[in-house]
């Protein structure tokens, strides 16, 4: 199956704490249905300092948001749009916008 979202696309957030939030994904966990999209849902990680001039502190980074609770953005219509699949003349399946009926991606 092809995944409908994929590393580099920039999506938005349409539920949970995060929603209204655009960013674009980082990473891609298939197994567990999860993305981090950059800049939404930023998780503070308490370090402990290890070894000799290296310093604890709190970093902050994203954390993995279901998929479920992301949507694509169309590149037409700057707006959100649920994505479908067309097979091309060449033989090679691409994404679409089922909004605007853009191809999506490369």
């Amino acid at each position: 199956m092809a995944a409908k979202i994929r590393k580099g696309d920039r999506v938005e957030v349409i539920g949970g704490a995060e929603k209204g939030k655009r960013g674009e994904v980082l990473r891609v966990i298939p197994k567990q249905g999860r993305a981090v999209v950059q800049g939404v849902a930023i998780a503070k990680h308490h370090l402990k300092p290890r070894g000799l001039g290296q310093l604890g502190g709190i970093q902050e980074q994203e954390a993995s948001i279901h998929l479920s609770n992301l949507m694509l953005i169309d590149p037409k219509t700057d707006s959100p749009t649920r994505i479908g699949f067309r097979t091309m003349a060449d033989g090679a399946k691409a994404r679409i916008a089922k909004r605007s009926g853009e191809t999506i991606g490369s």
